[in-house]
This record gives structure tokens, C-alpha cells and sequence, in this order.
């Protein structure tokens, strides 16, 4: 069996897709509609992880992995000589799952609520302005640097590049505010990996 990569376009499914096309492992993608819990050829979704969002990733033993920022790092050890993760045990792994967290609570699940229809436009602005807090702190990191563990790019930066896609894309915010993410997020798009993750869902940058 090979890896199956359970998506739906536009979504976190994007940062595990740029992991395994970084490590250059070979997978299959198969689309998930999310509102109906349907795969394409009609299956139950829900059988497949009954969490019934994505990403899922199905190994070649048959095991089903969900939660991204497990994901990519399950990814990573699958081929440590693509140095996409700092060995496990290390400081460096540390501070590389310090980054995932910060990314998948305070970014990507932290401007959840701006796509809820009731939210009024007074909760998005003062939300908005504390996730801008938020969005400092990863420019900070990629201010003298281009990646934001070093000079590396790793499987944090590959989940950047889905929230800061995000933030432009499906919130209509920009980045103007913050030249480094500007900059940090042209030379994720660039990566001919990157490309091909967009590209295969069919998205754009």
C-alpha cells in the first residue's frame, strides 16, 4: 500500500501535502467533501476518521493519522535526511513542536471564529487585533532569518504558508502591515513543492 492523503481544497490538508512532496514521498490525494462527510466515489467519510475533518493521512500498514501538526512530524521522521525536523529527543524538535503549537492554536484555530456567520463586526475587530499580536510573533522570527527555525525549512514553515494563505485568501486580510511576512510568504510560494501542493488542489498562491 502507499500513503493516502485525505483533503479539501483550501484547507490544513495543504501543510501535510507540502510535507510529504518535501520529503519526497509518494501519496495519493483523495478530495473530501466536508459538509456532506462523502469521499468522491461516494464513500462515508466518517469511516475513514471519524472526526470527520481533515487532514487524515493513511499509512501503507492501513493506520488512519489525523491532526496535522502530528502529522507533518510523523511525516518528517519518515525521511530525516530531507531535515525537516530536528531529531526527536533534541532542544531543536522542541522548539520546532513549540512553533506547530503556536501555529495550530493561535493562528490557524485562533481566527476560527472569524468564519462563523453570527459573529458580529465589533468581536472580529477585537479579535482581528489580537491575532495581529500573534502574526508579530512569526515576523519576528523570519525578521533576520528565512525560515522560522533558521536557515532551514522545516515542516513548521510548510504550516505557515496554509495560515498565512488563509489569513489573505479566505479572511481577505492582508499582510502589509507585517514586510516580513510579506516577504516570508513570497519565498514559501516559490518553493517548487509548495507550488505543486497548490497546484494539486487546484488553488492559487
Amino acid at each position: 500500500m502507499t500513503y493516502t492523503l485525505y483533503y479539501a481544497p483550501g484547507t490544513c490538508s495543504l501543510s501535510p501535502s507540502i510535507a510529504m512532496r518535501e520529503a519526497g514521498i509518494a501519496f495519493d490525494l483523495v478530495r473530501v467533501d466536508l459538509r456532506a462527510k462523502k469521499l468522491a466515489n461516494g464513500d462515508d467519510y466518517l469511516a475513514v476518521n471519524p472526526k470527520g475533518y481533515v487532514p487524515a493521512l493513511r499509512l501503507p500498514d492501513g493506520q488512519i493519522l489525523t491532526e496535522g501538526a502530528v502529522m507533518v512530524q510523523y511525516i518528517a521522521d519518515q525521511k530525516p535526511e530531507a531535515k525537516l525536523a530536528p531529531p526527536a529527543g533534541t532542544m531543536a524538535r522542541y522548539r520546532l513542536m513549540e512553533w506547530l503549537n503556536f501555529i495550530a492554536t493561535e493562528l490557524h484555530k485562533g481566527a476560527s471564529p472569524l468564519y462563523n456567520p453570527i459573529a458580529n463586526d465589533d468581536f472580529k475587530k477585537s479579535l482581528k487585533d489580537r491575532l495581529a499580536l500573534r502574526w508579530s510573533v512569526l515576523a519576528a522570527a523570519v525578521r533576520a532569518q528565512p525560515f522560522v527555525t533558521g536557515e532551514h525549512f522545516t515542516v513548521a514553515d510548510g504550516y505557515a504558508c496554509y495560515v498565512l494563505r488563509s489569513w489573505q485568501r479566505a479572511l481577505k486580510e492582508d499582510l502589509a502591515r507585517w514586510p516580513e511576512l510579506v516577504d516570508y510568504y513570497a519565498r514559501l510560494v516559490a518553493r517548487p513543492t509548495v507550488a505543486a501542493a497548490l497546484a494539486g488542489e487546484g488553488l492559487e498562491p
